[in-house]
């Protein structure tokens, strides 16, 4: 038996999706309680329709982006795991990222079935897990507190711009830059990134995903179109393959 096959395995299936449902049962619960509270406070019961419908429509296209992160992860470690991590806590932009630290680390060349053993497995999914559940511990300890400086500053008007943010901001531009600036260092140096997809083709990918994403940001903020916010992702990760399809085929 292969190692997909162990990834795949009904077990495996059994227990992620058991985990999705109960969230999801939960996420029901939540629902069903906040329509009941704003009837009981006088909300328009038509309006309140419209608010679940229009959330539910404009939640589907951007989910496309979360499905093409677990197809894209499902190759190398299996359905079931990526599709618990990024349907309950994980990001797309943290799981795709973690996944190849972790693998770099247990010597693996890529994130692929092909390099992929059951120890190798269980050291990437255990660091995926550990390096995002400090999120969720820090805001049992801390988020009241932190709710009650943001509600005091929010009635200061100083509620944005703050720390947070800008930390954000910046981990995440570290980040991107770490990684384009490995294929960069790779394709000047030849150590063994000096290959058309070792390379060539990611920096191809980053080009048009980021002339995708300021379109977006240009629609959004530029032409007022808000609503374009909720596809930018989804669009720039399509885009994105779309032109690493197209560049294997004709370059």
């Amino acid at each position: 038996m292969n190692i997909l096959s162990l990834l795949n395995s009904v077990p495996l299936y059994g227990i992620c999706g058991g985990i999705i449902a109960f969230v999801a049962v939960v996420c029901i619960v939540f629902l069903i309680r906040a329509y009941r509270a704003g009837v009981s406070i006088g909300m328009d019961r038509t309006r309140l329709k419209q608010v679940i419908l229009s959330s539910a429509t404009f939640s589907v296209l951007p989910s496309v982006g979360i499905l093409l992160g677990v197809i894209a992860l499902s190759g190398s470690l299996g359905t079931p795991w990526p599709w618990l991590r990024l349907s309950v806590i994980g990001a797309l932009h943290y799981e795709t990222q973690v996944a190849q630290a972790a693998a770099e680390q247990v010597g693996m060349t890529s994130l692929s079935a092909r390099e992929m053993t059951p120890q190798n497995f269980v050291t990437i999914a255990l660091l995926m897990s550990i390096c995002i559940i400090w999120g969720m511990v820090l805001s049992v300890i801390f988020n009241k507190g932190y709710l009650k400086k943001l509600q005091k500053n929010t009635k200061k008007g100083s509620a944005q711009g703050g720390f947070g943010d800008h930390a954000m901001s910046a981990m995440f531009i570290g980040l991107v830059s770490a990684y384009i600036g490995s294929y960069i260092g790779g394709f000047v140096s030849g150590n063994g990134l000096f290959t058309f997809s070792g390379s060539i083709l990611p920096l191809i990918v980053v080009a048009v995903s980021g002339l995708a994403m300021a379109l977006c940001l240009y629609l959004s903020e530029k032409k007022k179109k808000v609503w374009i916010d909720s596809f930018s992702i989804a669009g720039s990760m399509l885009l994105g393959m779309a032109a690493a399809v197209l560049a294997n085929l004709y370059l």
